[in-house]
Order: C-alpha cells, then structure tokens, then sequence
C-alpha cells in the first residue's frame, strides 16, 4: 500500500481544520464532524486551541483511500505559528491549499503558494465555503490565477452560491460547460507539453479528454497546473470531488522499502514522562523496535541510541507497530538527543539540508520574566525545552543583564508561550514590550591577520579572515584559501564553528546573517613535550586557541568592511473606501510607509506598499479612524532594508572581541 503525505494549508480562518474533519469523515475515521468553535476536532488538540479555535501545532491524523494511506497534516493558518508549516514542508508529496471563497486571496495566502511553487510541491486548490453570503466563484478564479498560479484550473461549477444549498459539479462529460472546460485545459496544459501543443494544433480533435486528463495529472505532480475545486467544509459539498482529485492528480511515491533506513525528523514533542518522541518522515527501508539508530544534522557528531517503541497513523490513530516503511511518518521513541531537522539512519550525512528556512525569520523579540525570581533556573529550563520543540524560535541569554529573551513572529505568539508556561510547567511568566528584530550587513570586503604566541595574541594559533557581502538568502560561507592538509581538520571546524557563533553579533550587535568568510592563513603548533615529560598544552596548540583568538580576528575584519544596520521591512495590502485615501497619505508618509501599487474597484480603493516592521502596530491603530472602520489591511515579510537615520543598537549578551582588553580579560578568567 502507497503513503501519501498530505499538508492541509491556510491563511487562518479560510477553514482548515473543519476540511480535515469532514475529509476524516467521509473516510469513515469519524462518526461526527468536529466542530473548531465548540472544540471538538480531532487535530485541535491543545487546550488553547479549542479555547481560541485556532490551530498552533501541527497534527498527524491518516485514513485510507482506495489502497493509498493518506497521512494527513493540518497546519497552522495564523502567520504568528509559521515556524510550525516551516518544518512540515519537507515531508509532504503534496498539499490542498485552503482558500475561502468569502475573503478570497489573502496575505498569507500568497506566502504559501510562492513556497509551495518555490518547492515544486504539488498543490490542488480547495475553495471553501461557498454556502456562505458573499461567496465568489469566477471572480475568485481570475483571483487565484493573477495572484497564486496562473496554471490555476477550475475543475467544476457552483450551483446555489452563497447559500446553504450551494453544491459543486464536476466539468466532466456532459456537464454543459465540458467545451469550455477541455478548451481552457488544453490552453493551460500545451504551455508546459511541446508534443501536445503540436497534435493539438494538427488536429484539435484528435487529442482525447483522456489524454487531457493523463497530462493534467502529470503536470499537477510536477507542480505546473494547480486544479482548483470549490465547496463547503460546513456541509460536506464538494469535498467527493476534492478526494477523487486527491486520488488522481497526486502522486503516492513508493520508497524502498528494503534498503537501510533513512528518514527526517520534522517535530519533537514530550511524552507522558518527560521523554523525547520524534516525528520521523521515513525515506527509504524500515526502522523497527529495538534497532540502533544514528541521527544527527550534520553540526554535531552523530549519535546511536536504541529505538524503543514505534508507533504509526492507521485511521485516525496512532497504534504501536514493530515498524514504520518507507513513504510513512511514524513517532520514535528512544532518541534522547534527537532534534528537529536530524536526519536519522542512511540519511545522516547526505546533502539535503531539511533545516533550510522557506519562510521569512521572526522579526520580533521580548524579553520573558518569571512572577516569581525563584522560578529563574526553572524558567530557562522550560524555554530550552520549547526552543528545542521550535526550532525557528530562538532564546538569547543576557549573561550581564540576567535576562532572557524569545524571537517571535507576532503578538498571538507572545500569548501562546506565556500559556504554556503556565499551564504545562507551572511557571507564570510576564513580558516586556516586543521589539524589532535587525540585521546587519557588510558595507564592503575586510581582512584581519594574527600570527600566534605574540604580544597581542597570546594563544598558540595562527588566524587570518577575509569577509565580504553574500546576497541576501545566502547564508554563512565558509571556505579556504589555505590547503587543507597544512594542520589538522579540527583547528579547521574550530575556526568555521566559531566565525559561526561570533557573526551572531555584528558591530552593532546584530546578527550578519549573509556574508561569505575565506580563512586566507593558518598555523599551530604541534603535540610537543618536555624531557622525560607528557603532552604539554603550554607548547602545543589546542581547538581552545583557535576558539579564543578566531573572534578578534572576525571583529577586526568586520571594522574594517563596515556593516549597516538594516531593519524588516513588511510588505501591504490595503483595501480601503475611494474617498478614505487623500486622509491615508500623510500617515504613510509619517510611517516611512512607500506605495508602489494603486486601484480604485468602483468605490474601493486596493493600495499595495511596504512599511517598516516597528510601524504596523501604528498603521492598524490609526486605519479605523481614517477608514470609518472599513478599512482592511494585510501585511507579510517583505524585505530587509537599510535603516534610513541613526541605526539602533543592540545590547551584546557576552564577551565583547570589539573590546580587545576586556575580551582577553574574560577569556583568561574563563580558562
């Protein structure tokens, strides 16, 4: 039996988890639909979800289709919770992305069909809620395919729409409309298939609606076309034909499932008694009960430990089995160590890097207070735990200052946290006042050279770097203009790990999140020792020296290339009455605001732009009042930009290398 791993995708609200539900029903997995406001669904499952109803986590739930298990993982639709698609992306082969047919296109939405286009992730539309007042059709699909995917493809007709009768028809033979439909996907289709356009020039006729439908489930696997289909998670219309699309048009790949085990790990969560089970999207072979188990993400040296239970998704349910196949996604217990993005078995070591980001950073941070100062330790305890559960959520320890900080992506997110805290670790906490996350980026190239066991470097280690700019997206670049053999690979990731750590804080105290570093010298001494004596780390060098000199090195290159501060940029979409815009100029001007994007629809003016991260806050409180209340504004990452005026500054959380004399200071009491 094939695994199809099935993402279920949304802007929040657009109606999700209510498909997850009803598609689980019509399975026969559930008797009753789930209902998001009464709590009761099946992959809400935290106590806050059911209590906001919105999804925050992730969720595994399977059933099967005509010999395909379908494993099916409901996402969260609020941006605030993106760290949580994030990680889910690699392991699906592919996704129905939920639009309402009632608010249409949405910002979010667009930040998932580009990643998902990005991925070449096959992708079928799911327009939702079609009994609803408002509801669109047509419009929507002109919509979706300026917006989305011009490969967008309308698989049928909306009788009733807008009310509680609203059904969908398929445009299969027969229906009134099929001309129309073979003619627009033939349209769509002979622009990715030279040989079908060719016999369709030739000979219109000759191309059967069998072999229409034979390339619209080829180019729909290869993420091409996207098929869209409307209905109503509410009433169950529509959703027949969105499982026989699913069964059709997305490929079920069949690992190997006699080869060694290989496979990734997309989330970790916390047993009953405190212990780690991994969520394991296997690759290829078996991974069973008992076996050891290397993992590792290629940072750390790879770890074995023995699996002790498994357990896989069978009807809703997750049952223990002797093991879990390839195409499958099973939860592992036994890793202790394990975290989110390892590669485990056969996999450890490949290139495919599962911890790449599709989504933009967080662009917030704050500040987490304990109520009570005896709950400090137990505090950071706690975070580590959450950090390590969320990877794109990072903690920042201020050793000078005593504090702990948490990046976020929104507000909702700040609230989240603080409930875990509360309720699973007993922990009440408070915040500061969230603040806006910067980078840094080097204003040109710069080197830096120390030659070791001298007056200003007193460790036995030679280190010379050269920075310059990477584009944005690019990432830490290490290389080599040394030869590899001229000393051992150790000193070499010592320096590389460490120009890591240390670009973690620019001049300003920012992260440099994109430079290209070159090691230009190198040198150590080797293992010597005394007369009738042992080793002597006195005069031999150690990855300790190369660890302690490699961060005035990196501080003196980047004096010398400069960097500038850059902040978040968001990019806008504001929907707002013809006669509220005169009003709205000046705001944008006042919050360094740009609009590059303008259109009036009868009285409705549509205005597109970018406005700094730390003003959006300032442009939702001042919209109502300028818009009557009718204004409606969405924003997603856009960009970094250089700050425009003087360039905030960052508090250092550690020993300072831009300070010579206090970082050797520290270094020697440290040692």
């Amino acid at each position: 039996m094939h695994t199809l791993n099935l993402g279920i995708l949304a802007h929040v609200d657009a109606g999700k988890t209510s498909l997850t539900e009803r598609l689980l029903h019509a399975a026969g997995v559930v008797e009753e639909v789930g209902s998001v406001d009464d709590g009761s669904t099946r992959t809400d499952s935290l106590a806050l979800e059911r209590r906001r109803g919105i999804t925050i986590k992730s969720a595994v739930v399977s059933f099967a289709l005509d010999g395909i298990t379908v494993n099916l993982i409901d996402t969260p639709g609020h941006p605030d919770f993106i760290a949580e698609v994030e990680r889910v992306l690699h392991v699906l082969d592919g996704a129905v992305l939920v639009v309402s047919a009632v608010e249409g296109v949405q910002a979010q939405t667009r930040v998932l069909m580009r990643t998902l286009r990005r991925l070449a992730l096959p992708t079928l539309v799911f327009v939702n809620k079609t009994d609803r007042r408002g509801a669109r059709d047509d419009a929507l699909v002109r919509d979706i395919a300026a917006k989305l995917t011009p490969g967008a493809v309308a698989m049928g007709a909306v009788r009733e729409l807008g009310t509680r009768d609203a059904a969908f028809t398929p445009y299969g033979p027969g229906h009134p409309d099929h001309a129309a439909f073979t003619a627009r996907l033939a349209d769509v289709l002979t622009g990715h298939d030279d040989a079908l356009l060719a016999d369709y020039v030739a000979d219109e006729a000759a191309v059967t609606y069998r072999r229409l439908r034979k390339s619209l489930a080829e180019q729909t696997a290869g993420a091409l076309v996207h098929p869209v289909y409307f209905g109503s998670a509410a009433t169950g219309a529509g959703v027949a034909e969105l499982t026989a699309g699913i069964k059709e048009l997305l490929p079920a790949p069949a690992g190997d499932a006699e080869g060694p085990p290989a496979g990734t790990v997309f989330k970790v969560e916390r047993g009953p008694g405190g212990e780690k089970v991994a969520y394991v999207r296997m690759l290829a072979g078996t991974l069973r009960t008992r076996q050891e188990l290397a993992y590792g993400d290629g940072d750390r040296a790879p770890v074995t430990e023995k699996v002790t239970g498994v357990e896989v998704f069978e009807q809703g349910e997750a049952v223990p089995a002797a093991g879990v196949g390839a195409g499958r996604i099973g939860l592992v217990r036994g890793l202790a160590g394990v975290r989110i993005g390892d590669a485990v078995g056969a996999a450890v070591g490949r290139a495919a890097d599962a911890r790449r980001h599709h989504f933009a950073p967080p662009t917030l941070e704050t500040v987490v207070v304990p109520d009570r100062a005896a709950d400090r330790g137990a505090l950071h305890a706690a975070l580590f735990q959450l950090a390590e559960q969320d990877p794109l959520i990072a903690l920042r320890q201020d050793d000078i200052r005593r504090e702990l900080y948490v990046s976020l992506y929104g507000e909702v997110q700040k609230e989240v946290i603080g409930a875990t805290l509360a309720e699973e670790y007993g922990l009440p906490v408070s915040f500061r006042e969230s603040s806006v996350i910067h980078v840094e980026r080097l204003a040109g190239g710069g080197s830096a050279y120390e030659k070791g066991d001298t007056d200003t470097n007193p460790f036995l280690a030679t280190v010379g770097l050269r920075v310059e700019p990477a584009p944005p997206g690019t990432g830490v670049v290490f290389a080599l203009a040394v030869e590899l053999g001229s000393m051992p690979y150790a000193f070499f990731k010592a320096v590389e790990d460490t120009v890591r750590a240390t670009l973690r804080q620019g001049l300003a105290g920012w992260e440099i999140p994109d430079v290209r570093v070159t090691m230009t010298h190198s040198g150590y001494w080797p293992r010597q020792s005394h007369a009738h004596q042992g080793f002597s780390k006195a005069m031999s060098s150690t990855g300790a020296d190369f660890r302690g000199i490699t961060p005035l090195v990196v501080a003196d290159a980047l004096k010398r290339a400069g960097t500038r501060v850059h902040e978040p940029v968001q990019r806008f979409r504001l929907e707002a009455p013809g006669d509220a815009v005169p009003a709205l100029w000046p705001v944008f001007a006042a919050l360094d605001a740009v609009v590059d994007g303008q259109e009036v629809r009868g009285g409705t003016a549509v205005l597109e732009g970018e406005v700094p991260a730390a003003r959006v806050h300032a442009l939702e409180r001042r919209l109502p009042g300028l818009t009557r209340g009718e204004g409606v504004l969405e924003t997603a990452f856009g960009r970094y930009r250089a700050v425009r005026g003087p360039a905030p500054a960052r508090p250092r959380t550690d020993h300072n290398p831009l300070d010579r004399k206090e970082y050797l200071l520290h270094v020697q009491r440290r040692v």
